[in-house]
């Protein structure tokens, strides 16, 4: 029987901050969201202090704040230590000449001391600009260049990745021990945090660049009872709770759902500093009790292909799954909870909505292969080619309407691009294409430029990569439209097999057959090819579709050039 929804825990829902999504969207305002922020409502903000200093002047100096493993040695940071460390960092800083509106780079592994130096950029009232550890010479280049970087931090291995000559706007640059060294010197100083205004900014990210240059989305301080509201609702942050994201600050996951949304309310956070390590990962699941997880779906199906391992630890703590990146095959949400008996939860937003929009919660039913429903206080919509709105199950451009508190302020220096993703009526345009059913519930079909019309049909690439990773041989689906003169584009679906399926005659048949028979007939894939890997942005995990398609078009064009050799030659 083909499983269409599945239920909240009913322990779990009664415990749930969020009872009831019908009643808390009727009554819902933001301003209810910012009343729960300390100095906010009576306007001082800065979100250093939201994050961790309330938390000690309230009576919670001594909760523990950060549980840190590189898988060597293990450290644990209390609030107190926390708001000593980045009142040392932020003085640094101040003495240094850094001033409201500065743009102070950070440039760090995933280790306490990113986390530290992003709060002290903050508190000294600068713009924090943190960079993912991997980004090399380049990545780096684009996005301190664009956002005219004055002050950096960072560490005697990446800082080789640094091109000084390239960015003239930098004053300063501090590696990391240096750094900590100088904070010693403001022991007994006083409290060095900045009062700001709601517009001020306070953090910049660049998006990825899989879809042409990074854009600078710069967020200002008004962000913050977005992800306060959402840490409590979404995440379901209670006191004693140990959360877990596995994204480094250097995206936006990481540092709204890393950083900021989890200890505005106030939980135990969790830093794991180095690669994805199946074992690794459900040892600190083990060992630090985690009860709260958000990572991404590939991560997800990288566990998932690893199969009976979990079975080797004690993963009873986690009580609430959540994913973002890329929407969440409903296979793998079947298997999680199977195997944790713990549901995950889709998200979705974007580096430039500054938080969640729709999501699912943990006291309501979820339909897998749905990122969820609309966030309290948010209104998405369906729109058609002229940007109104369509009726229930209808395939559109999906929309927020403008504003709330997350939108990104600007994107650095660049209006244009800012004014091109609102519409005349006030819509917010994703890029994305989905459809809402009767419930309120989103269906992602993909981006804009993905679907694929076949044969007079239009299909949605997730929903046929969804049905191939059901079948047991197939561990992830990259699927794209094919140009053909008969049908204008053919499905053909690029896959990975799971760990013991080897290529075998009439292996792909059989999988194109599963899909027709389990999915519908026209969206079945024509071709199937087998390969190692599929082309994925760096932390994401997103499949790079386009890639995939320009790849294949390529390969196309160098057969017609031989065919046209071999008939001239």
């Amino acid at each position: 029987m083909e499983r269409t929804h599945i239920e909240a825990d009913k322990t779990i829902a009664k415990r749930a901050n969020l009872q009831s999504y019908e009643n808390t969207k009727e009554l819902f305002t933001w301003d209810h969201a910012l009343q729960e922020l300390s100095q906010a409502p009576s306007g001082k903000w800065n979100a250093a202090y939201e994050c961790i200093d309330r938390h000690v002047a309230e009576g919670y100096g001594d909760k523990k704040a950060l549980l840190f493993t590189d898988g060597d040695h293990d450290e644990t940071f209390t609030f107190a230590e926390v708001k000593h460390i980045t009142d040392g960092y932020a003085h640094v800083l101040k003495e240094s000449g850094v001033k409201v509106g500065d743009r102070v780079f950070i440039f760090l592994p995933k280790s306490p001391a990113c986390y530290f130096t992003i709060l002290a950029a903050i508190k000294a009232g600068a713009i924090a600009g943190p960079l993912f550890e991997a980004f090399m010479e380049d990545a780096v280049r684009e996005r301190m260049q664009d956002c005219e970087a004055q002050y950096l931090i960072t560490d005697e291995n990446l800082v080789k990745r640094v091109p000084f000559d390239d960015v003239p706007s930098l004053l300063k640059t501090w590696d990391i021990e240096e750094f900590d060294r100088e904070a010693q010197q403001y022991e007994d100083a006083d409290s060095p945090i900045v009062w700001l205004d709601e517009q001020d900014g306070m953090l910049i990210h660049y998006t990825s660049g899989s879809t042409g240059k990074p854009k600078g989305v710069l967020h200002a301080q008004k962000v913050l009872p977005h992800h306060l509201i959402t840490g409590k609702y979404v995440l379901d942050v209670h006191d004693d709770d140990v959360y877990w994201c596995t994204s480094h600050p250097g995206w936006v996951t990481g540092s709204v759902y890393g950083v900021f949304a989890p200890w505005l309310n106030r939980a135990t956070v969790v830093i794991h500093g180095g690669r994805f390590d199946a074992k690794e990962w459900y040892s600190l699941i083990e060992r630090f009790g985690v009860t709260i997880w958000y990572s991404a779906p590939t991560a997800f199906r990288m566990l998932m292909s690893e199969g009976d391992l979990y079975k080797d630890f004690n993963l009873t703590s986690l009580r609430h799954l959540l994913s973002v990146g890329e929407p969440l095959n409903p296979e793998v949400i079947y298997w999680a909870k199977d195997v944790f008996n713990a549901r995950i939860h889709d998200t979705w937003w974007m580096t430039e909505t500054g938080g969640h929009l729709i999501v699912n919660f943990p006291s309501a039913l979820i339909k897998p292969g749905s990122m969820g429903r609309a966030f309290p206080g948010v209104t998405v919509g369906i729109l058609d080619e002229n940007n109104e709105p369509l009726p229930a199950n209808e395939v559109g451009k999906l929309a927020v309407k403008a504003p709330w508190p997350g939108l990104m302020k600007e994107i650095w220096k660049n209006k244009e691009k800012f004014d091109s993703y609102f519409t005349d009526n006030g819509w917010y345009l994703s890029g994305d294409t989905a459809r809402i059913d009767e419930d309120g519930y989103v269906f992602f079909e993909g981006r804009d430029d993905d679907l694929i019309k076949t044969a007079g049909e239009q299909v949605g690439p997730f929903e046929v990569e969804s049905k191939l990773i059901e079948h047991p041989a197939v561990a992830e689906a990259g699927v794209i439209g094919k140009p053909d003169e008969l049908r204008g584009h053919i499905i053909k679906a690029f896959i990975t097999l799971r760990h013991g399926y080897s290529d075998y005659d009439g292996l792909t048949e059989e999988i194109r057959q599963f899909v027709k028979t389990k999915l519908a007939a026209h969206a079945a894939p024509r071709e199937i090819e087998i390969v190692e890997e599929l082309p994925k942005t760096k932390i994401s995990g997103k499949i790079l579709r386009r890639l995939l398609k320009q790849q294949e078009i390529e390969k196309m064009q160098k057969e017609v050039a031989s065919e046209w050799q071999k008939k001239n030659a």
